[in-house]
């Protein structure tokens, strides 16, 4: 495995896959922290500079300038494995493996109470504590195409138990991986 991508709904748990693999030699590159960084460049929300940036680039832009980091990442080095945190439609999936080989997807999944509950807690700027916002959030998320990724991942890890259970079936799966 050379790039691999993790998809889930917020709040599932992506987040700590991500940590263990970096401690695992693993380089992260989150499509969510692209669209966090072009939002502060030009003073807006996240939510508002996703959108904004699909109208001015194409639906695609995110995974095209994530595309195009991680390529700049491997020039650097050859040797890196690389994850990508945040893939959310089909066609994101495609064009990734289109572009590197051998790409694969982990997908998390928790249940929606569960999830609201963790985002309560995490309160990053795009969360929220409204459970009618948390459902609209889902809802988009379900409207990019999430659902398929996820269904039609390489692997799914449930992640609803303990937390060293979760821990465990990811270093199991990295184990896999050769990570």
């Amino acid at each position: 495995m050379q790039v691999m991508g993790i998809s889930g709904l917020p709040g599932s748990g992506k987040s700590l896959v991500s940590e263990i693999a970096i401690k695992r030699g693993a380089v992260i590159v989150s499509m969510g922290d692209i669209i966090r960084e072009e939002a502060k460049k030009r003073g807006e929300s996240t939510k508002e500079t996703a959108q904004k940036l699909r109208e001015e680039f194409g639906q695609y832009i995110v995974s095209e300038l994530t595309i195009k980091k991680v390529k700049k990442l491997q020039e650097e080095d050859p040797e890196s494995k690389i994850i990508v945190e945040g893939i959310r439609s089909p066609h994101e999936v495609d064009m990734f493996k289109e572009n590197f080989e051998d790409f694969i997807i982990l997908s998390i999944f928790a249940n929606p109470s569960l999830r609201f509950e963790r985002l309560k807690l995490r309160m990053r700027e795009d969360d929220s504590t409204d459970y009618t916002e948390f459902k609209n959030r889902d809802q988009m998320e379900l409207d990019f195409g999430i659902g398929d990724v996820i269904s039609l991942s390489d692997k799914i890890i449930i992640n609803e138990s303990d937390l060293e259970s979760y821990i465990n079936k990811i270093n199991e799966f990295l184990d896999k991986i050769e990570l």
